[in-house]
């Protein structure tokens, strides 16, 4: 304890990291865990006591044609009359919808979350109050939420289009009604029964779903067996009956697979910031046993035992995994308050109120930081146990082993090469999920391969890096790269941390930038269309239209995507569905083939496969498939032409003509496009293209893009995610940056005697700080010379693996790793500001005089 206490202030960065670390975790978790109360209690309070809905009706699964899944209102009645019912209502439920204001910008959700429409019922009343006006009366009549007319100033009275399936209809605010539990950031409005039927479901009498309520004492599992008997019996089932409790679990999973996929990502970065701080702590205790070597050797000289010694370093990392554990707990639920208000920023509402901190949340956090602090103080802690007593007669810390030094080399030199043949392999493969797994594996082993040989990589990277930026500042320069070379494990080590995160960095601006390169390079060659137009929702009829009447324009491609199962002449069946498109797609999207003629596809009863699928289930040109459409007849549809599915666009798809699809789906069943393509008249490109945005003009969920805007879009979309990404990689960053400057500050300690020795024969402050900082930037561009090399390795093997999917060009973004190489000099630079600082104020009378 005494040991921890006059050296808490070294201790303190190691503190901070294990701190980090903790919080990120933590915060994460109570992050998560308050979503899904959130959620939680919404689904509870929503749900009624029974819910009865057509069969297979998932409420965020708009079907094929746009147009919600529907009941009869007939079975209204008849669920009423069953015993134990104490009301029913029929509810209208769509998420298929846009709605504008008078100025025409969208008044939805931007968060990710749905623009819910439907009817006011007493349901609503679950989770929701009238606060202002009242409730809709007529087919002119909306009311809105609260949190939505706030954020986009809406008013009673003021106008609204709401853009559906079947149609565009205006209506007028007539009441605004607020949430009595937390909106995740759902806009939603409210009509009368009739407008939501005619208008939502294309027709009165029908039904979304029907909310029943139990009469008292009747339990929700009883009264649904009675109301699927009584369905059951009037009209031969199709519908879906569950409980409150059912209807809930049911939301709760959906929402708690996306959740899950958050968690487990953050929780990821966590883990690559605690592999980071475990090389901040090895360094920083191996440091500090170095410099108490001395005192170890009075101790063990005096009676002390290996296992006392041991056992004093391993209870100082219990102190500091306890200490930065609480403190990263506490963190933990501020950066999980401010993750709530940053979403909140964005458009999904969380209040604090939901705010959930799990018993096992602290648990984890105490539990992990403390085993990992622990855990890596043990290799320390084993050095300490093994010093002499004759080393208390000694200047020096403990000697370096040297059997051991070589042994470590050839370990770290299997690691590697393993690793790379690794990384080859995967490079090579013929599958996807092959390589995929080896490509893992290499990633592990070299990355391991690289922190054990990090020692012996030091002594030869910092002596070029030296020769070639040090060597221009003279004696000082020389000075400095001697202190990194000193303690070529140490120099390793702290390398090492900084290499992690950087390693990450270069792989994903390689696979990123080629993603984009690859992207671009098809749309050159593959794609003809002039624009293209698309949203987060199917093309509205009434969208299509403006589009095709838009002057200026040679021709306009529809773009379907159907249901369909497919049986090949082997037997196989296929859900993937089909493509239906004009004849004309084939010139907007120029797809070769590796038999027929892609146009022959677009014949009655004919059809095109993918390369893969024809190689598959051995299908050729002239062979039949078997089409069962859903929501129509089966088809026998003869392959015309077999496409090349080396390509990242459209990889896979099966066409057939728009002609084919109307003979075996029934007008009400043909889907709304999913993305539409348009080519201009000769010469008049750019009148068609402003043409073409005054046309959508009215319908802004759908945006007009030239090829050069869709490349704009591709390389904006990937670009997002890579700074999102690099972002969560900066914890780890800033923790490597730490131990930089922990490494640095116990060097200015344990050099303490040398420092003065060096002012009394004329170094100058000056000097002495450059020589501090040119040190660091030397350790920090180390460390980003073995990360960018490594992680370029990483991302070309990524980049091979994903040209299997039609990615096929290398594209290495010099611009970015040479800033990033910069980058890590600056970083270099910013460590050593404390520790040369504080190097620089030394008395040198006091430092000779230093033990």
């Amino acid at each position: 304890m005494r040991n921890f206490f006059a050296h808490k202030g070294r201790m303190a960065l190691s503190a901070v990291a294990v701190l980090l670390s903790v919080a990120f975790v933590c915060g994460t978790l109570v992050f998560t865990d308050t979503m899904n109360t959130t959620f939680d209690k919404l689904f509870a309070v929503t749900s009624a006591d029974v819910t009865v809905a057509p069969k297979d009706a998932e409420a965020e699964d708009t079907p094929q044609n746009g147009v919600p899944a529907a009941l009869p209102a007939a079975t209204l009645e008849t669920v009423r009359s069953v015993d134990g019912v104490k009301s029913a209502e029929g509810a209208v439920v769509s998420m298929n919808v846009t709605v504008v204001d008078s100025g025409n910008d969208n008044v939805g959700a931007t968060s990710g979350a749905p623009t819910i429409a439907g009817n006011w019922t007493r349901n609503d009343l679950r989770s929701m109050e009238i606060t202002s006006g009242h409730a809709p009366r007529g087919p002119t009549e909306v009311m809105i939420d609260s949190d939505t007319a706030d954020k986009h100033h809406l008013r009673i009275g003021d106008e609204l289009r709401t853009i559906a399936q079947t149609g565009d209809f205006r209506t007028r605010i007539v009441g605004i009604a607020s949430f009595t539990v937390t909106n995740p950031g759902a806009a939603v409005v409210y009509f009368d029964t009739a407008t939501a039927q005619r208008e939502l479901l294309g027709g009165t009498g029908r039904f979304s779903q029907l909310n029943v309520t139990a009469a008292d004492g009747v339990p929700d599992a009883r009264l649904k067996q009675d109301v699927s008997a009584a369905l059951a019996g009037s009209t031969g089932g199709g519908y879906e009956v569950q409980t409150a409790q059912e209807a809930s679990d049911e939301a709760r999973a959906d929402v708690g697979e996306f959740m899950d996929v958050i968690k487990y990502a953050m929780l990821g970065f966590a883990g690559i910031a605690f592999l980071v701080g475990i090389f901040l702590i090895i360094n920083t205790f191996s440091m500090l046993v170095a410099q108490r070597t001395r005192e170890i050797g009075l101790l063990r000289a005096i009676g002390s035992s290996r296992r006392q010694v041991n056992r004093s370093v391993l209870i100082e990392a219990l102190f500091l995994g306890v200490v930065g554990s609480v403190l990263g707990v506490a963190a933990g639920v501020g950066i999980a308050v401010g993750l709530m208000r940053l979403m909140s920023a964005a458009g999904m509402n969380l209040s604090t109120d939901d705010l959930t901190v799990k018993a096992a949340t602290p648990a984890v956090g105490l539990v992990l930081g403390v085993v990992v602090t622990v855990l890596a103080a043990y290799l320390p802690a084993r050095r300490a146990g093994q010093v002499s007593p004759m080393a208390a007669l000694r200047d020096a810390g403990t000697p370096a082993d040297g059997r051991a030094g070589r042994t470590r080399a050839a370990t770290g030199l299997v690691l590697t090469l393993a690793g790379g043949a690794a990384l080859y392999a995967a490079g090579t493969a013929d599958q996807v999920s092959e390589g995929a797994s080896l490509l893992g594996v290499g990633v592990v082993l070299t990355l391991i391969g690289f922190v054990v040989i990090g020692p012996l990589l030091a002594g030869a990277v910092v002596r070029v890096l030296g020769a070639v930026l040090l060597r221009v500042f003279g004696p000082v320069g020389r000075l400095a790269e001697r202190n990194a070379l000193r303690n070529p494990r140490r120099t390793g080590a702290t390398g090492a941390a900084l290499m992690i995160g950087l390693a990450l960095v270069a792989c994903l601006s390689v696979v990123g930038s080629s993603m984009v390169a690859s992207a671009t390079s098809e749309l050159d060659q593959s794609v003809g269309a002039d624009f293209i137009v698309e949203g987060n929702q199917r093309i509205v009829p009434q969208a299509e239209r403006a589009v095709r009447d838009t002057p200026g324009l040679a021709h306009v491609t529809s773009y379907k995507t159907l249901d369909a199962t497919l049986t090949s002449p082997d037997g196989d069946k296929d859900d993937s569905g089909l493509t239906a498109a004009d004849a004309t797609y084939a010139e907007d999207l120029r797809r070769p083939t590796t038999a027929g003629d892609l146009a022959d596809a677009y014949g009655t009863d004919a059809m095109s496969v993918g390369s893969d699928y024809a190689k598959e289930h051995g299908v050729g040109v002239g062979d039949t498939i078997t089409v069962a459409f859903k929501g129509g007849k089966t088809a026998e549809l003869r392959v015309a032409a077999v496409t090349d599915d080396d390509t990242a666009i459209d990889q896979g798809a099966r066409y057939i003509s728009l002609d084919t699809m109307r003979k075996y789906l029934p007008a009400t069943a043909v889907p709304p496009d999913t993305i539409m393509f348009a080519k201009a008249a000769d010469g008049q490109e750019d009148r068609a293209y402003a043409a073409l945005k005054k046309s959508l003009d009215a319908y802004p969920q759908y945006q007009v893009r030239d090829q050069t805007d869709y490349k704009q879009q591709l390389k904006d979309q990937i670009g997002q995610l890579l700074n999102m990404v690099y972002g969560l990689l900066a914890l780890a960053i800033v923790v490597a940056v730490l131990g930089v400057v922990n490494t640095l500050a116990l060097s200015v300690v344990e050099r303490t005697r040398e420092i003065g020795l060096m002012r009394a024969i004329g170094l100058s402050r000056r000097q002495l700080r450059r020589m501090i900082r040119l040190e660091s930037v030397v350790i920090a561009l180390f460390g980003a010379l073995l990360g960018l090399g490594l992680g370029m390795g990483w991302g070309t093997t990524a980049q091979r693996l994903l040209a299997l999917e039609g990615l096929n060009v290398l594209d290495i973004p010099w611009p970015t790793i040479a800033g990033v190489f910069i980058a890590s000099a600056f970083v270099g630079l910013f460590a050593a500001l404390i520790p040369a600082f504080r190097a620089g104020r030394m008395n040198v009378l006091n430092a000779i005089a230093t033990e």
